[in-house]
């Protein structure tokens, strides 16, 4: 999977997507909806669809796609590279949804909570399909919140289109399945690619499964957390795990309009004493914030 666009940018979100075959502009089509990566404190969300004419599900049938969890990733490999290669008349398009716009959405002034963007996502995915002039006609979406809803949603947002929405559509709807997969495949290619820029010099990979509750996971969530600037880009740190070792590790901010601070924090150090001249740990690498701007310590001036 060519991933040189999202690489220009991995703290934004990124669209990828195969040609439109002419097939899919000239018949009616069916489309599904699927995302990977909802709930892991690391790396990206990334939305799916996959669409193809009608007449030809049998031939997706005979793909043998399935809902990728239940696939292993060489598996899901090989049925990607195939849904590729069927390029006469199967398309897909992804949208990768990076950990930093999922943080900073849902903590801005005006929240936006992971439903409404997954939402979001999957009606920007549909609408791209039609401006591509795929002749969708049908729509099956893995369910995000009550089912009901979200298809009431997406019928008054698309009303010209037939729209199933259900719970595990990815298990019941084979195009719902390509799309699992493309998504699937898509972030398991991110998270294995990605490039991290801050300097954190020999940094430890091996950070698990990237779920919560997973305690290696949090083992390396704890062990790169720089005391002023927080997570690197990598990580989701709106996430309450994240923020529970925010709390702990991180320099406190103290507001001029704020109470007096509790006596119990008075042993805490301050802001200032980061940016003061230390000799003790060399092997320590400047925060990115210091050397993209070419700042140095100096102990005279």
């Amino acid at each position: 999977m060519e991933l040189s666009e999202w690489r220009r940018d991995p703290g934004s979100s990124c669209r990828l997507s195969s040609a439109v075959a002419a097939a899919c502009r000239g018949e009616p089509c069916t489309l599904g909806v699927d995302e990977a990566g909802r709930g892991p404190v690391l790396g990206p969300m990334v939305y799916g669809i996959c669409f193809c004419p009608l007449s030809k599900q049998q031939q997706l049938q005979d793909l043998k796609v399935a809902d990728s969890k239940t696939l292993t990733e060489k598996e899901r490999e090989r049925l990607f590279a195939n849904l590729d290669e069927a390029k006469d008349f199967i398309g897909w398009a992804l949208e990768i949804i990076s950990p930093n716009v999922i943080s900073t959405s849902m903590q801005q002034r005006t929240k936006c909570n992971l439903n409404t963007l997954s939402h979001d996502s999957a009606i920007g995915l549909i609408q791209y399909a039609l401006d591509s002039g795929v002749q969708v006609s049908e729509v099956y979406v893995d369910t995000v919140g009550p089912a009901e809803k979200y298809e009431a949603k997406l019928k008054q947002r698309f009303p010209e289109l037939e729209v199933t929405v259900r719970p595990k559509a990815d298990s019941l709807f084979p195009i719902v399945s390509a799309a699992s997969i493309c998504a699937k495949v898509a972030r398991d290619h991110v998270v294995q690619s990605w490039k991290f820029i801050e300097d954190l010099g020999d940094i430890n990979l091996d950070y698990g499964s990237g779920y919560p509750n997973d305690p290696k996971t949090k083992a390396w969530m704890a062990s790169h957390v720089d005391p002023i600037f927080g997570y690197p880009q990598f990580v989701r740190f709106s996430w309450s795990t994240a923020q529970t070792i925010l709390d702990n590790r991180a320099v406190p901010v103290h507001w001029d309009d704020d109470d007096e601070e509790d006596a119990s924090k008075k042993d805490t150090p301050s802001v200032l004493s980061y940016f003061q001249r230390k000799s003790e740990d060399p092997k320590v690498q400047p925060h990115r914030f210091f050397t993209e701007r070419k700042l140095v310590s100096l102990a005279n001036l």
